[in-house]
């Protein structure tokens, strides 16, 4: 398998953990690409309309796209894992996390762009403003759950929950989330110590 990938991308982390907690990171190529949500590069475009990452090729040239798709694909090569829950409460509990994470990172993104990609005199504080809103209300929801997350045996929600906090470490250190939130702070000093954190931390090429 070949994964179009950048190494800042919390997407693209949140598929390596799940690559590396099912024991499949050695079977995946990262392919270098440039990422942009205004300049399309054609090395992803050629294999996902979107040109996002993270887009997996399969051997058999077949692509997937996004994490979420991806993710369950590797937990599917791996089932006895269990990344992805059983049909129960536990599954449900688990992908709500996930899209609790992934709104998250879905908000920081676009609090992000509004200064990184939007010229300066077209920028909207309001909007940015709004973004980082909804990654207060979602810390609070990931604090009021911290007690049930596993920091052992992560399922796709701890993944996706544990991607989102770090992104928030890497592009975000200003909101210094961590003092409003002292047990998803707890929880997450331990998850971030696990192997399959530890080898996907983001940086700049």
């Amino acid at each position: 398998m070949q994964l179009l990938h950048a190494p800042t991308s919390p997407y693209v982390r949140k598929v390596m953990v799940s690559a590396h907690l099912l024991g499949l990171a050695e079977h995946i190529t990262l392919l270098p690409s440039a990422a942009n949500p205004i300049t399309r590069d054609d090395r992803i475009a050629a294999h996902n309309p979107l040109a996002k990452v993270p887009t997996l090729i399969l051997a058999d040239g077949h692509a997937l796209y996004d994490s979420r798709v991806i993710c369950e694909y590797l937990d599917s090569l791996q089932p006895d894992y269990a990344l992805f829950p059983p049909p129960g409460a536990s599954r449900w509990h688990a992908l709500g996390r996930q899209a609790l994470g992934d709104g998250l990172l879905d908000a920081a993104l676009l609090a992000r762009y509004e200064y990184t990609a939007r010229p300066s005199g077209k920028q909207w504080e309001d909007w940015r403003a709004a973004q980082l809103i909804k990654v207060q209300a979602c810390l609070a929801a990931i604090e009021n759950e911290a007690d049930a997350l596993s920091n052992h045996r992560l399922t796709i929600g701890e993944v996706t929950i544990g991607c989102a906090l770090g992104y928030l470490d890497f592009r975000f250190p200003e909101l210094q989330w961590r003092d409003a939130h002292p047990k998803s702070a707890r929880w997450h000093a331990q998850v971030q110590a696990l192997p399959a954190m530890q080898a996907t931390l983001p940086f700049e090429p």
